[in-house]
């Protein structure tokens, strides 16, 4: 089965359009080649690629005919991606957290009115003293 296609199958990727993509940005590689869309792979091979700012690495379990259920898809493929990747991934989403919370930015036209109300708020008991 052509590489574009075991991806899609195993739920990588959404798009087989989209592993063409990355297979000519040169993200995907089989047993350590970089692999062009129509390269075939076979049970046992090795394929690294990088996705969501992980490298991730799989072996070829087995072919599946058509595109597969999320819960099947460990029988087609064994992830070899170390835990330590997925651990520093945790600690990116949470640094980035603790830096700038959500909804820090720019403050909304709400906002806005709400600081200019309390700058009047305060303005107008000054003017009655």
């Amino acid at each position: 089965m052509r590489i574009d296609k075991y991806l899609w199958c195993v739920r990588y990727y959404k798009t087989r359009n989209m592993v063409t993509e990355a297979c000519k940005k040169n993200h995907i590689t089989v047993n350590g080649v970089v692999a062009k869309p129509s390269k075939e792979v076979f049970p046992t091979d090795k394929i690294t690629f990088r996705k969501d700012q992980i490298t991730q690495i799989i072996t070829v379990l087995d072919i599946p005919e058509n595109r597969v259920g999320a819960k099947l898809v460990d029988i087609y493929r064994r992830n070899d991606t170390p835990a330590e990747v997925y651990q520093h991934l945790e600690l990116l989403k949470l640094s980035k957290e603790h830096y700038r919370k959500t909804g820090t930015g720019r403050p909304t036209k709400k906002d806005r009115r709400d600081i200019d109300d309390y700058g009047n708020e305060i303005h107008h008991e000054d003017e009655e003293d």
